[in-house]
């Protein structure tokens, strides 16, 4: 996965709290500028249609892209 936002709103997905939704996550993301509440919906809705979400929560396939990202962008 090449797109820097979709790996950060993967990595997002996996690290919210819990009982935070999909749309917190999108608020969260927004709130540090990473990008505009209109585009992480439009992430979040092209992940989706990827199968990296269902539902509000990571598949598998998200899971784990979301793990690389994290290793990907841990210090």
């Amino acid at each position: 996965m090449e797109d820097i936002n979709k790996r950060v709103f993967l990595l997002g997905m996996l690290t919210r709290e819990p009982g935070e939704k999909l749309r917190d996550v999108v608020i969260a993301l927004a709130n540090t500028g990473m990008f505009t509440p209109k585009e992480g919906k439009r992430i979040g809705k092209e992940l989706e249609a990827e199968g990296y979400i269902h539902d509000g929560e990571l598949t598998v396939k998200g899971m784990i892209e979301a793990k690389k990202a994290e290793s990907e962008f841990r210090l």
